[in-house]
């Protein structure tokens, strides 16, 4: 069984997720922050890599991803990172990216570096399901990797449940057919999270995009197994300057609590 899901499988509700672009504020805190994150009561962590041109991403992780860039982040610096995370880490961590910059690694020897480091899955927004079948799946399969689709409040019930069938861990429910960043406004989009849990999708369910705050968390968990912020911990970054402690009193104020 997976990490990702021995986690829900343990606490099927109230999960939180928090994404951090891999090297923002500096590439040596990387590893620093993942573990503050699980300190502080994240559940589970989505790294994001820095990618010129991410079309699911806001402002404010464009911006972060562009430091990340300039601070040299690339794949290989990653897994280098990486390297030895799990000796301090225990909970799930999920790439999130684009297929460029993976398809240039090389897809098979990305997921064997993602697998052989302690990574859990990814999440590829731009894969399209076509090529995912037809490729990437075994390959994925191969290294033990989970594979999360996304869901729009626009994705028709039968696209639904394809791509539920194809994830593997989670299903990343978008609360809006926006970037990252955008307000969410959860209570408008009842009735897509009413049909998400309606439908017994294979998979349990974690809304995303625009959520903020521990109000905001609290609102979506009642939707769905838990939440993903990821805007709204970058912007934490620009107020305080030390990393460690603004991840810490972040993650604190949206669970109550710690580790």
């Amino acid at each position: 069984m997976s990490r990702i899901s021995e986690l829900f499988q343990r606490k099927p509700a109230n999960i939180l997720s928090i994404y951090s672009t891999a090297g923002y504020p500096h590439p040596e805190t990387t590893v620093d922050i993942l573990e503050a994150l699980e300190q502080s009561g994240a559940d589970m962590i989505e790294l994001g890599m820095p990618y010129s041109d991410p079309l699911a991403d806001g402002p404010v992780i464009q911006e972060a991803g562009s430091v990340a860039i300039a601070n040299g982040m690339t794949i290989a610096k990653l897994f280098s990172i990486l390297e030895n995370f799990r000796s301090r880490v225990s909970v799930p961590v999920v790439l999130m990216g684009y297929m460029n910059p993976v398809l240039q690694y090389g897809f098979e020897k990305f997921c064997a570096e993602a697998a052989r480091v302690g990574v859990d899955g990814l999440i590829l927004p731009d894969l399209p399901v076509y090529e995912f079948e037809k490729e990437y799946s075994a390959i994925l399969n191969r290294h033990g990797l989970d594979f999360v689709f996304m869901v729009t409040p626009e994705t028709s019930p039968e696209r639904i449940r394809k791509l539920d069938e194809l994830s593997s861990g989670f299903l990343y429910a978008v609360s809006s057919s926006s970037t990252t960043g955008q307000k969410a406004t959860l209570d408008e989009r009842a009735d897509y999270f009413r049909q998400l849990k309606e439908m017994r999708l294979k998979n349990p369910v974690l809304i995303g995009f625009g959520i903020r705050d521990k109000a905001g968390f609290e609102k979506a968990c009642t939707y769905a197994n838990g939440a993903i912020i990821g805007t709204a911990f970058i912007q934490s970054f620009e107020k305080e300057k030390d990393s460690l402690e603004t991840t810490r009193a972040f993650v604190r104020s949206v669970a109550g609590g710690g580790k």
